[in-house]
């Protein structure tokens, strides 16, 4: 959700800042801008694309060694030129970028208009630079010092960065609640939400924590927080890899991030499964062991994606570790008064770690003295350094909207957690354990199999590109593939597709059965599969159009569904690694056909850092 660059040093800023701004547009976004110390500050921005700044921009001036650039992902005010970031203040001395939300930007706008600030766009944003502009006007003060007053003013979330002409060699730049990280330089420092823009200039990175405001100038940069103590800057080394954010000659990010799955759950699972030492190992848990063991409760709190990573996650810890288990939205979570006790174990989920509901929910959770344990991708994370513990999942930099390997690299880490607590509590027999390890490290292999189904759904995939609707179904432990392999065709092809328990399918959704409407059902043998083979009977009975996902060698569903695909036999607990494989595919290859933005889907930002 929107994307920040700036740099200051020795090199031409543009070049870089537009080249950042396209290694962030896979966060989603409808306008683009820049901002220049060329002599004089300097503001170029445009609705559209990057390449549509480019274009703008071509001719121009644009020689500076200090700049910035953002991509707006809109909140306050439609997508326009005049909405997009940088925003003057109103003698146009200042420019600032903006991620996340003011919540009182109303209030302070209408002071500010009585101060005879002039507004150009419907933005937030705006208010924000004003406001600054307004403070240093009437205390006489540095840009510094007009920043810190002006978010003891503001309530809600942001990283922003700012310009000033009167103080033309410094950046500055503050966060709470959405991520920000420098790179730290030869004489030269790079700012932005995420490393993707950096890792081609350093691997030295510094992440701003909430309340602190970051001073860069005369090639030094120091840190101080709100209340103007000052910090030590903690530099950390990237493991990040440049070819890692780079296509690597698929077609789209999400293709190249499916394919990248069998390497990923591995990587997920590497130091932590000792198949022949069979021991399971996950430091996380290791610290806060018992803590596990006597659980109460554990309540896991996640969006979108993660939320059915932690469905799945329910099934595991029921069955495997015989905890209660309740998953929530945190969108809503955080708003309901939730019952939590300090013998509770809450699980955060988030493939970013910024997620802004998942924040706010693990906050609360905390004052109430709940244990918290993390699940994330991003080392240095909003959510990393929230928890009290965690595991990060090691799937890589994850560039396309609609997560895929994100998703099974949380279900498997939180496959591993359940299989450490379940056989700690003694509910989950050596012998049991010992099975499921060894199936656990067979899903790598699995899974490539999976994807040699590719050129069979593509088949699949023109059959039903033009259609409407979709209804997927599942049982089980296959109940949240249902979900997720919905959302994913919902996401990138714009087809409206719905996931359920196939029992519930005769409570309302059987009415939409007819022949035109597309099943997806999640068929493979487990301790549902004869129930699951009554449904498919019941959607065939009313001339549905069955996509059935089997296991492997089965003889009796094929005879029933229009499609079959076949994916490897697994341990029931284990099978969403591989039966999500398909209907990610499916979903992908739909949308190309559809023509859509797959990498980029309409509405959409990959991190959603704002409420």
């Amino acid at each position: 959700m929107c994307g920040i660059v700036a740099y200051i040093g020795h090199r031409e800023a543009c070049p870089i800042i537009l080249k950042g701004l396209r290694r962030l547009e896979y966060r989603g976004y409808d306008s683009a801008g820049v901002a220049l110390l060329t002599g004089e500050l300097t503001v170029y921005k445009k609705k559209g694309k990057v390449q549509d700044l480019e274009n703008f921009i071509g001719g121009r001036n644009t020689h500076a060694h200090i700049g910035m650039g953002h991509t707006r992902w809109a909140t306050h005010g439609e997508p326009n030129d005049s909405n997009a970031h940088p925003h003057y203040s109103t003698s146009e001395r200042i420019a600032i970028i903006h991620n996340g939300i003011i919540e009182n930007y109303a209030a302070l706008k209408t002071h500010l208009q009585k101060q005879g600030h002039v507004f150009h766009s419907d933005t937030d944003t705006e208010v924000f630079v004003n406001l600054i502009e307004e403070i240093q006007t009437q205390n006489s003060c540095t840009l510094e010092e007009a920043v810190r007053l002006a978010l003891h003013e503001v309530i809600g979330a942001y990283a922003i960065v700012v310009l000033s002409r009167d103080e033309p060699n410094q950046l500055i730049a503050a966060r709470k609640g959405s991520p920000l990280v420098i790179g730290v330089g030869q004489d030269e420092f790079f700012l932005a939400s995420d490393a993707t823009p950096i890792i081609e200039y350093t691997n030295e990175v510094v992440y701003v924590n909430d309340y602190e405001i970051a001073v860069i100038r005369d090639n030094k940069l120091e840190i101080r927080t709100r209340e103007d103590v000052k910090q030590t800057p903690y530099i950390q080394k990237l493991e990040l890899e440049l070819e890692s954010i780079e296509k690597g000659g698929y077609e789209h990010f999400m293709l190249k991030e499916i394919f990248e799955q069998p390497r990923s759950i591995l990587d997920s699972m590497r130091g932590r499964l000792e198949l022949e030492a069979g021991h399971l190992n996950m430091g996380g848990v290791r610290a806060y062991e018992q803590k596990f063991v006597n659980a109460q409760r554990i309540i896991i709190v996640a969006c979108g994606t993660s939320w059915h990573a932690g469905l799945v996650a329910e099934y595991l810890l029921e069955d495997l570790a015989r905890i209660p288990v309740e998953v929530e939205y945190a969108s809503e979570f955080r708003y309901r008064n939730p019952v939590i006790t300090e013998r509770d174990i809450v699980i955060a989920i988030s493939q970013s770690g910024e997620t802004a509901d998942t924040l706010a929910a693990i906050e609360m959770a905390k004052s109430k003295g709940a244990t918290i344990f993390g699940i994330c991708n991003v080392v240095g994370s909003s959510i990393a350094r929230a928890t009290d513990a965690g595991a990060y999942t090691h799937a890589g930099p994850e560039i396309g909207v609609a997560s895929t390997k994100a998703f099974t690299a949380q279900v498997t880490v939180l496959t591993l957690l359940a299989m450490i607590v379940g056989h700690k509590r003694g509910t989950l027999s050596e012998t049991k354990l010992r099975e499921l390890m060894v199936e656990l490290s067979n899903i790598p292999a699995k899974v490539e199999q999976a994807l040699t189904l590719d050129a069979e759904i593509q088949v699949i995939a023109e059959e039903f590109k033009d259609v409407t609707n979709f209804l997927y179904l599942g049982r089980g432990y296959n109940f949240p593939v249902a979900l997720e392999g919905a959302l994913k065709l919902k996401e990138i092809s714009y087809i409206h597709a719905e996931g359920y328990p196939a029992a519930e399918m005769k409570h309302g959704p059987i009415a939409l059965i007819d022949e035109n409407m597309p099943v997806v059902v999640i068929a493979t043998k487990d301790s549902s599969y004869e129930k699951v083979v009554s449904n498919i009977q019941e959607v065939k009975a009313r001339k549905g159009r069955i996509i059935a996902v089997v296991t492997e060698g089965d003889d009796v569903i094929p005879a029933m569904a229009e499609f079959v695909i076949e994916v490897p036999a697994t341990s029931e607990v284990l099978m969403p690694l591989v039966s999500v494989v398909p209907l990610q595919l499916l979903s992908y290859h739909i949308a190309v056909l559809r023509g859509c933005n797959v990498d980029q889907p309409r509405n959409l930002a990959k991190s959603v850092t704002v409420e």
